[in-house]
């Protein structure tokens, strides 16, 4: 099982989604995991970490994205499953 949360942004901008991630590792201890081009403009930025550090760092990274570009969505999984993680490996 995988013992970090996991913290995701996605947004339709790779600006705002590199804002986010540069906001997001400097406002709490997380790791970048991933970053992702879904397609039509979207990208998707994974960081992980303690529960409360993913929250924070999600939280403060929406706030900063949102200035520069819209936020498709935002979400934050305390505890994965270890398939999860797989995806990501």
């Amino acid at each position: 099982m995988m013992k970090q949360a996991l913290g995701m942004i996605e947004t339709r901008s790779l600006v705002a989604a590199i804002q986010a991630a540069d906001t997001m590792v400097k406002s709490a201890d997380v790791k970048i995991v991933d970053l992702n081009y879904v397609g039509s403009g979207i990208i998707s930025v994974i960081v992980s970490g303690e529960v409360a550090a993913v929250q924070a760092a999600v939280a403060n990274g929406r706030e900063t994205a949102e200035e520069l570009a819209e936020i498709i969505s935002t979400n934050v999984i305390p505890r994965p499953h270890e398939e999860v993680g797989k995806i990501l490996d």
